[in-house]
This record gives C-alpha cells, sequence and structure tokens, in this order.
C-alpha cells in the first residue's frame, strides 16, 4: 500500500496517523502499554487500518528515554573522564534554584561516584596538551571495565570540545577491547564548554543508549519490509535515522511534544499567524511552548525532572515546559484535607475509572464526564466504552472524604487542572517577559481541546486555535518534519577583533558539517545559523539567529537590541563578545497536506451537523446549561457556532463557553474567539 505512518507514544495512548498513495488521512488511536512499547504501536496501526508490511516510511516519536531517566532504569553504567576531574558529576553546580526550600534535593547522578574512572590525560582550554594520553592505562582501564560487566560507558574528557583527538583515541581503544559494549563519547554529543553540563550529558547517553538500542532494533524488525525506512523524532525538531539515533539516544528525550510544536508552526504558515502558544494536553502531562516568528523553540538546556532538582542535558531541545496535569491526573485529597489534582496519574492501566478497566481513582477525565462536558456514554476510538457511573463513583468516593457534592467537586477537579495548565503556558510567556493575550494558543492532544476556552480565560488569551485531528496532532507534526542535524560549537570571539570573513567562513564550515551527517540527502540542505553571545564578564548567553554574511556593527546593534527586549536593558558601548557557533542543516521530507474543507452556507451549521443536546455544568455552582452537541466531520468552512456549545470527534471534545464564537477555517481548523469570563 506504499503507506506513510507517524506514531506518537504518549503516557495514557499511542497515536497512529498514516496517509497512502493517493493522500488518504487514516487515525489510530490504542492505549499504551507501558511493558512493551511495541505492541501499542501496532495496536494503534491497526485501528488506523494498516498493517506493519504496508508501511513504507515510519516516523516515529516516543517516551522511551524521558521514561529510562525518570524512573531511573537504565544500563548498567560507567562513565570515563580526565584524571584528577572524578567528582565533576558528583558535584554538579552549586547553585540552589530556591534559597529558601528546607526540601531541597541535589540531583542524584545516574552513574554513582564507585563507577567514575579516570585516565591520563590534559588538554588547555585552547586545545594545547599538558599531559598526553596514556594509552596503556585506557587499556588497563579496559580490562577493570570489561570485569565488572557494564553495559555502557561514556567518555568526557576536559576540554574535549575543543580537541576530541584524545577522545577519540580512548573511544576506539575501548570499542576494540570492549565489543558489545555500547561506547559514547561527548564531543559527538555536545561540543560545548561547562564540563559538568557536558558530563551530565554523556552519562545519560550511556544510561539510556542500550535499551533505546534494544528498542529500536525491535522496532526495524517489526517494519522490516524491503522499502521500508524509520526516521525517529528528534527533540530538536527534526528527524533522523536509526544509526544517528542509536549513537545519540539521548536526542529523543523531548521526541513526541517536538511533533506538536512543529505541526504548529505549519499550521501558523497556513493561517497566516506568524506567532503562536503551543498548548498540548494528553492523559498524564500538560505541555506548553512559545513559538515565535514562526521559528522553532530551542533550549540550550533541557533539565530532566525540571529545573530545581533536575539533570542537565546539553543537547538541542524543544523550550518546553509540562506540568503533571493530563485527562488521567488523580484527584485526591491530601494530609492537609485539601484537594490535589496530579502528577500522579491513572496512565492507560488502568486508565481513569470511566475507561472501565478496573481504575477506581478520580481523575480529571471523570469529572469532565461528571459535568457532562464528555458524553459518559460515548465509543472513543480503538472501541473503549465510557462508563459514566464508574465515573460518578470515583468523583463520590472523593466527595465523600471531603464532604461535598460531588458535581461541586468535579467542577473544582476542572478548575484547578485548568490553573495548574495556565502556569505551565505563563512559564513560557510571563515569566520571560511576553505577554499570552498577545499569541493565539493551539490546543492539541487529547485533552487539549476539551479544556482549552478555561485555559485561556485564565491567561486571558482570546484567540484558541483547534486545529485538525487536534487528538494526534504530535503524530502529524512528524508527517511534517524536516530531517534536521544541529552542530554547536564553543569558540571565544571578540566581536570587535573578528576579521573580515571569519565568521562567515565558521559558520559555513559548520553548515557543512551538519549536511554530512543527513542521512539520504537528495537535493542541497537549507542552513541556519545562530550565535550565543554575551557582554564580556556576563556568565550566560543570548542566542541569535543570523545569516553568516552578518557584518559586526550589525551583529553588534542586534544583540544590544536583542539584550534589551530580553531583558528589559542592555550596555551600549560594552564590549560584546560570542561563546558559540551554531548551525543546523534541514531537508524537507515528504509531507502532506489536508485537503481544503468545502464550503458552507455561512452561517449555522447545516442540520445534520447537529448531534442532539446535553446539559453541561459550565459554572464553578448553578445548574447544568443545555448545550448543543455537534459533529465536527460535518462542519463546513465558515460554519459559526456560538457557545455555549459542544463539538464532537472520534478522539476528542471542544467545549465552548457561554461568549466563545467559532468559525470554521477553509483548512478545518476551530478558530475560536473567547468571550467573557470563567
Amino acid at each position: 500500500m506504499g503507506l506513510r505512518a507517524a506514531a506518537d507514544i504518549g503516557g495514557t495512548f499511542t497515536d497512529v496517523v498514516t496517509v497512502d498513495e493517493g493522500g488518504t488521512v487514516a487515525v489510530g488511536k490504542a492505549l499504551s502499554t507501558p511493558g512493551d512499547l511495541l505492541r501499542g504501536i501496532l495496536n494503534g496501526l491497526a485501528d488506523a487500518g494498516g498493517a506493519p508490511d504496508d508501511v513504507e516510511l515510519l516516523l516515529h516519536g516516543s517516551t522511551v528515554v524521558i521514561n529510562a531517566l525518570i524512573e531511573r532504569r537504565g544500563s548498567r553504567a560507567a562513565l570515563v573522564t580526565t584524571e584528577g576531574f572524578r567528582d565533576v558529576y558528583e558535584i554538579g553546580r552549586v547553585n540552589r534554584p530556591d534559597a529558601f526550600n528546607l526540601a531541597f534535593r541535589r540531583p542524584r547522578p545516574l552513574i554513582e561516584r564507585d563507577h567514575v574512572y579516570e585516565v591520563p590525560e590534559r588538554l588547555r582550554a585552547d586545545g594545547a596538551v599538558v599531559t598526553p594520553l596514556d594509552e596503556d592505562a585506557v587499556r588497563a582501564l579496559a580490562e577493570v571495565l570489561r570485569e565488572r560487566a557494564y553495559e555502557a560507558v561514556g567518555v568526557v574528557l576536559l576540554h574535549s570540545y575543543r580537541d576530541h583527538s584524545h577522545e577519540i583515541r580512548v573511544g576506539e581503544i575501548l570499542r576494540n577491547e570492549l565489543p558489545g559494549v555500547f561506547i559514547t563519547l561527548s564531543h559527538e554529543l555536545s561540543r560545548e564548554y561547562r564540563e559538568y553540563e557536558r558530563t551530565s550529558t554523556v552519562a545519560a547517553n550511556a544510561f539510556v543508549g542500550p535499551i533505546v538500542s534494544e528498542y529500536l532494533d525491535d522496532l526495524a524488525e517489526s517494519f522490516s519490509g524491503d522499502t521500508a525506512s524509520i526516521g525517529i523524532m528528534q527533540s530538536n525538531g527534526g528527524l533522523a535515522g536509526l544509526d544517528r539515533v542509536r549513537r545519540q539516544s539521548i536526542q529523543m528525550v523531548e521526541s513526541g511534544p517536538a511533533g506538536g510544536v512543529v505541526g504548529t508552526i505549519q499550521m501558523c504558515e497556513r493561517l497566516g499567524l506568524r506567532d503562536a502558544i503551543a498548548f498540548d494536553m494528553g492523559g498524564t502531562t500538560a505541555k506548553a511552548s512559545v513559538i515565535r516568528d514562526l521559528s522553532f523553540p530551542l533550549a540550550a538546556e533541557y533539565y530532566v525532572g525540571g529545573y530545581a532538582e533536575g539533570l542537565a542535558l546539553r543537547v538541542p531541545c524543544l523550550d518546553i515546559v509540562e506540568v503533571g496535569t493530563g485527562g488521567g491526573s488523580i484527584a485526591a485529597v491530601d494530609a492537609g484535607g485539601e484537594i490535589r489534582v496530579g502528577p500522579r496519574s491513572a496512565g492507560s492501566e488502568p486508565g481513569p475509572a470511566c475507561y472501565g478497566r478496573g481504575g477506581t481513582d478520580a481523575t480529571v477525565t471523570d469529572a469532565c464526564v461528571m459535568l457532562g462536558i464528555l458524553d459518559g456514554n460515548s465509543v472513543l476510538s480503538g472501541g473503549l466504552q465510557l462508563d459514566g457511573g464508574a465515573a460518578r463513583r470515583a468523583v463520590g468516593a472523593v466527595a465523600g472524604e471531603l464532604g461535598m457534592d460531588p458535581i461541586d467537586l468535579a467542577a473544582g477537579i476542572v478548575a484547578i487542572a485548568a490553573a495548574s495548565m495556565a502556569n505551565a503556558v505563563r512559564a513560557v510567556t510571563t515569566e520571560r517577559g511576553l505577554n499570552p493575550q498577545d499569541f493565539a494558543m493551539f490546543a492539541y492532544g487529547g485533552n487539549g481541546p476539551v479544556h482549552a476556552t478555561l485555559v485561556a480565560r485564565e491567561l486571558g488569551v482570546r484567540r484558541v486555535v483547534i486545529p485538525t485531528m487536534p487528538s494526534v496532532f504530535s503524530a502529524v507534526g512528524m508527517l511534517l518534519a524536516d530531517l534536521r542535524n544541529d552542530v554547536v560549537q564553543t569558540e571565544l570571539l571578540r566581536v570587535n577583533d573578528l576579521p573580515a570573513g571569519y565568521l562567515r567562513a565558521r559558520l559555513e564550515q559548520l553548515g557543512h558539517e551538519c549536511a554530512a551527517a543527513l542521512e539520504a540527502v537528495d537535493e542541497p540542505p537549507r542552513h541556519l545559523y545562530g550565535l550565543d553571545m554575551r557582554y564580556v564578564g556576563q556568565e550566560h548567553v543570548t542566542t541569535l539567529e543570523v545569516e553568516p554574511d552578518i557584518d559586526r556593527e550589525a551583529l553588534t546593534t542586534r544583540f544590544h537590541t536583542e539584550h534589551r527586549g530580553r531583558f528589559g536593558h542592555s550596555a551600549v558601548g560594552e564590549p560584546v563578545e560570542i561563546v558559540g557557533l551554531r548551525a543546523s542543516a534541514l531537508q524537507a521530507s515528504p509531507s502532506f497536506t489536508t485537503e481544503t474543507l468545502e464550503p458552507g452556507a455561512g452561517g449555522a451549521p447545516a442540520p445534520e451537523a447537529v448531534r442532539g443536546s446535553r446539559g453541561v455544568r459550565l459554572t464553578a455552582h448553578g445548574e447544568p446549561t443545555e448545550c448543543v452537541v455537534y459533529d465536527r466531520t460535518r462542519l463546513r468552512a465558515g460554519d459559526v457556532v456560538t457557545g455555549p456549545a459542544v463539538i464532537e470527534e472520534t478522539t476528542t471534545t471542544t467545549l465552548l463557553r457561554e461568549g466563545d464564537r467559532l468559525v470554521v477555517d477553509t483548512t478545518g481548523c476551530l478558530l475560536i474567539e473567547i468571550g467573557g469570563r470563567a
């Protein structure tokens, strides 16, 4: 059949989208299978009407890396570093993000100190050799590593970002002496200074590498047709082949959410928007990211478990804030007698009580069933029959503990969840000097459309977009993503001292290196370039996207402007320096465009679009409001729906509250203007 398929594994559901040779799109959704992730993909593919032998190209985003890191279920790994620097990983950073938090915990290393080893060698920061590499010592160390049966070894030598010849030689010796052991070198992952962050990154890659390699081997075996190929979604918003991801497994840490942001950028282009908030609410978590000027939002560092206590990863990664609030988030009474929603989740096994799979905990989804937002008698994609009675029993049990009316409690659960998710959006907008009201909010994921209008009210956002196929939108984004490779190289350069043409030559050199690493490049890729810059004497940097031929004066002016916009001040006249050079190579992969929606009459939807009506509790107190229920598949371009109303589709539900107005776009997107308050 020549299918192109995208599979996105989430904490509750596994989403699959397929496109055949004629451009027909099919959607599959299945409960995730934590013990055997591949089974969830095959179930989702079957739900979409496909089989592994039909798939010509599989694009995939997975939680396998982030799950292994958070749960600390990785390989038996060792770390090899420069003699005298064994404790870099243990010491970490001495900063304390929350000075008054008495319960503060330092990040706990993935590889304990007993498994960190040293080799004699030393470079200066300029790459000059102080101590030559002792190869005999490396061979002796290899014997120790063999005896202790390590599955993986990470190598991180001091200043290897400047000159990695010593690190390469250590890797050659270890691979020769330890066949079958996963060997990872720090310069293959990061060529930036900051020894702790580089060490933490290579330790994480060693920790997850064997698990990811085994998982990818199983994936390839299941999709082993003669023409089948597999692309893995990376945290940088691009795709990579299996060989590169096997070596750089840590690049998958946020592979699923990256697909949704890519899809949001593509839809922004079709709708004529340049700035947006990408809001993704699934069954386990909610995620928010900000798109400015149609550019993919990358962060220099990623913290597993959050900045306060998380381990740092120095890889190009989606700039995202995540909170433990999803449809499956459990609502329970805490030790103080207050209701708490999340971060504990019912997941996919057993899932919310209303899934009828044995769950008894009250969740956000159960509360939505209680309020009438979701039809408690409906059948979800994959044949999952909702059980409204089970939802009522679960919420009622918690209400009994608190002495509350169950319906009032359900409304409170939804309100608490919305406030938590709004905080995630504020973390990427208000806390960075941006006003969320200046952005349109794209809401997707299985629960994004359900809660979007309430979250928007919390933030003062007035424009909400529900894209086509919202519950599988991250998988859709994977079908739209480019092949991508990034290189970041530390290089300290005073802007005023730059020789003519030097910057262009170095950036283009890195660009060629990026392009050479792309798999199956048929056409010359396009390039993006950037610079990490700061005032002389500063610690942290500001990243600017630039053209390689930018001159010194224009570069300095741009930095002052960017610094003022980001931090509210600049220091015109102070010397400026470049700390890092960035280059990216991107090549478009085969994509698809959804069909233009046929026009309607330009007013209220046609009668056949109406499924009926039901009472929905829209406010914290009061009686249910009778809401018209529409079938999204029967809406046409130009149709207008005013709230309160419910728009249903197989995999999710969109709720309009009082004062909201929805217009159906020719792209199939639902464009909502938010009116009134919660």
